[in-house]
């Protein structure tokens, strides 16, 4: 995990990777639970006895399932101190090259697209930041996810 003194510091990294999470493992449990939570039960990823015989030979992951990791992966990849409030503004382009399949394990890699200062709240400086978060799979090829996440924060 990367540690940033203050929002300022992370902002002079503008342009640059500013961290890499640890592996997350993609099990049949957490598939089965994200499709209780959001109704979507699709056999490609809740039947591993027909997945078995579909187009990727197992199971996999809901797209919607990588994304939700994304702030999981971000706050496990880095972290900035005297932050005192931060919420999440939105999504910019996503996209999922890549499915990703049971077993698998993955990983996020992000980068600091911009950071701009948006009005204070209580007095504490604000900004508005933009991250560039790509999921890896430990099975290589295409990313996972390759998101936009913008951010505000505050401190």
């Amino acid at each position: 995990m990367r540690t940033f003194e203050n929002l300022k510091a992370l902002k002079a990294c503008v342009g640059e990777e500013v961290g890499v999470s640890p592996w997350v493992e993609i099990d049949q449990e957490r598939i089965d639970l994200f499709a209780r939570a959001t109704g979507d039960h699709n056999w490609i990823h809740v039947d591993p006895e027909r997945a078995a015989n579909g187009p990727f030979g197992k199971t996999i992951a809901h797209g919607f399932l990588t994304l939700s990791l994304l702030p999981l992966l971000v706050n496990e990849a880095l972290t900035v101190n005297e932050t005192k409030l931060g919420l999440n503004y939105g999504m910019n382009k996503v996209r999922f090259p890549q499915p990703v399949k049971v077993g698998s394990r993955l990983r996020g890699r992000i980068k600091l697209l911009a950071m701009d200062d948006v009005e204070p709240i209580e007095g504490n400086p604000g900004y508005q930041i933009t991250y560039q978060v790509t999921i890896e799979s430990d099975e290589g090829g295409k990313p996972a996810c390759i998101a936009e996440n913008v951010q505000r924060k505050y401190g």
